[in-house]
């Protein structure tokens, strides 16, 4: 007798199981075999794109001064020009001024860095290298004077004065300083990739222009395209997160820009007024190490105290009390003023988000290590709050200090007594 078979749902549901089980292997397996050609590919458009990223950089970086301009400075000068016109050339004048004199801002930095910072700078450096030899005796002189009761912390200072001579600047002679001076006549030559960076910031400042000339037209396409794809929900979601990220990550390091441009500027100018050594390098170095969090003070402080040391250690002192000084002003007022009074977490984990972020980044890591952790301290602190709500149980962190138990039935929480807690 002929048996049929019988159809069974079971066995159509595991076998497109397994299909896609197999499919999604294969792919798999296709997209780590043509990775390092998907790599390349995405390379290569990132490098055509470039002067647009550019240009999206910029735009982003003068975008707040643009704004301020426009808002403080233009938009009532334009009003007074153009009395009794339509109010369109009024806003058009106002837009354009404000963006015309922020690129040219930002050309005058540009200028600065590479005219007149960057070749002081290497004159520094090769003044250093070259005054080595009478700085490390100046300085040993020095502290066989101050240490001549105690021979062996004498002794040692010395040795260590030795080592730094004959290591820390034959490091500079043949690494550091070459360097430099490739990086400098690389400039002024003119070799392809200083090219290619130059032709990258010219398109980027024309994409820029046109960006924030016209600002809220982008951002109109920008949420258009985002409720079309995403729907209300979605697009409001993607829009408060972008929003959050902004204020957190990028607010966060544009302030620490403007916050370390002052504090250079100051400690230029106070190093000038007081004759320090190399003031322009020890205030570049200051200005560099001050965006880091935290350690940035400590990390600029050190190597720049060195370089004073060597030629004057009075001035040294001075220079370590004058930092000292700056840094509780700039911790105090000046940060504060620019960063806002906090940034969401406490000293310790600002301290660990920089400690992980430079073991794993290094100084990328420590730079951006606290925004990045503010995002995601952030995404688990909702997601926490987000899963104690819909357990109906208290969210406030402040309801679970002293905490001894949550009543399984009413949900009410029961504290410590005083004997308890002691």
């Amino acid at each position: 007798m002929r048996r049929h078979f019988r159809w069974d749902k079971k066995y159509l549901y595991w076998g497109i199981t397994a299909f896609l089980v197999l499919a999604a292997v294969i792919l798999f397996y296709m997209a780590i075999s043509y990775l390092p050609s998907l790599g390349k590919g995405v390379g290569r458009l990132v490098g055509i794109l470039s002067p647009f990223v550019w240009g999206l950089a910029i735009s982003y970086l003068l975008h707040p001064m643009m704004r301020a301009l426009e808002s403080r400075a233009f938009t009532p000068l334009a009003k007074r020009l153009y009395k009794g016109k339509k109010a369109y050339l009024s806003s058009r004048f106002a837009r354009n001024m404000a963006v015309l004199v922020s690129e040219i801002v930002l050309l005058a930095l540009i200028v600065a860095l590479f005219y007149l910072i960057l070749p002081q700078l290497y004159s520094s450096i090769v003044m250093i290298v070259d005054n080595s030899p009478t700085y490390i005796a100046n300085l040993t002189d020095w502290v066989e004077k101050m240490f001549q009761d105690f021979p062996e912390i004498e002794a040692y200072l010395s040795n260590a004065l030795t080592d730094v001579n004959t290591n820390v600047f034959d490091w500079v002679r043949s690494t550091l300083l070459p360097g430099l001076g490739s990086v400098v006549s690389n400039v002024t030559a003119g070799v392809a990739y200083v090219v290619k960076g130059v032709y990258n910031l010219i398109i980027g400042i024309i994409v820029s222009v046109y960006i924030l000339g016209n600002v809220e037209g982008f951002s109109a396409g920008a949420r258009r395209l985002a409720y079309s794809l995403f729907g209300i929900e979605g697009a409001e979601k993607i829009r408060d997160g972008l929003a959050f990220t902004d204020k957190t990550f990028m607010g966060f390091i544009n302030g620490k820009l403007l916050d370390s441009a002052i504090i250079g500027l100051i400690c230029y100018i106070v190093c000038a007024i007081l004759n320090m050594p190399y003031a322009l390098l020890v205030s570049v170095i200051v200005a560099i190490t001050n965006i880091i969090p935290f350690f940035g003070p400590l990390i600029g402080a050190v190597p720049s105290t060195i370089i004073i040391l060597m030629v004057s250690p009075m001035k040294a002192l001075i220079f370590v009390a004058f930092i000292i000084i700056l840094q509780q002003i700039d911790g105090n007022f000046i940060g504060p003023k620019i960063l806002g009074n906090s940034i969401g977490i406490n000293g310790f984990w600002v301290m660990f988000s920089i400690i992980l972020g430079a073991g794993l980044f290094s100084f990328w890591g420590m730079l951006l290590g606290v925004p990045v952790f503010v995002l995601i301290y952030t995404v688990i602190e909702n997601a926490v709050v987000k899963r104690l709500k819909k357990n109906d149980l208290p969210w406030e962190a402040e309801d679970y200090v002293n905490l001894d138990s949550i009543d399984p039935v009413t949900r009410e929480i029961v504290k410590k007594t005083g004997t308890e807690e002691e």
